[in-house]
């Protein structure tokens, strides 16, 4: 009559035993017994894997710029770095500049680019990557150098964020 109650409480495995077991033996031989009905339980319990359907997919931007013109081009959003980079060289010389040259290639994140806000010669702008839009023109601000005291302006700003895509 004792043990007719034993059923209807879990058993649950001690110490060296996997979950599922129990363990047996004793005097210096020990092993492992599977606990009646336990399996179905952690079978039925037990999450299905699903195979994913989608990724997060990387995406480029470039920027491009003219010394001798001040032409520039840029792109953003493109699925490869040479993509970006044609896209971007083909907008700096479509004006006809030649001596266009990258200026940034980046992935996954957000771009900022000052310039000067007049001054001299030895005015300096500045790119800047990060995160977000403001983090990156908190960095790019962060190279404007401008002994006229008027700072830098934005010259361009964007993001190149990874996009959900199917696999």
């Amino acid at each position: 009559m004792v043990c007719s109650w034993l059923p209807a409480f879990p058993a649950f495995a001690e110490g060296r035993c996997p979950p599922g077991q129990y363990p047996v033996g004793g005097q210096g031989v020990g092993g492992c017994a599977p606990i009646p009905g336990a399996a179905a339980s952690q079978q039925r319990a037990a999450p299905q894997a699903t195979a994913p359907t989608s990724r997060w997919g990387t995406r480029w931007g470039a920027i491009v710029a003219s010394a001798a013109t001040s032409d520039a081009g840029a792109a953003t959003g493109r699925l490869t770095k040479s993509d970006a980079l044609s896209e971007a060289m083909a907008k700096c010389r479509r004006n006809g500049a030649t001596d266009c040259k990258v200026m940034a290639e980046y992935s996954n994140q957000c771009v900022a680019w000052v310039v000067p806000d007049g001054g001299d010669a030895t005015a300096l702008g500045g790119l800047g990557e990060g995160a977000t839009p403001e983090l990156a023109m908190k960095k790019a601000q962060s190279y404007c150098e401008n002994r006229a005291g008027n700072g830098c302006e934005v010259a361009y700003s964007a993001c190149s964020l990874p996009e959900i895509e199917p696999i």
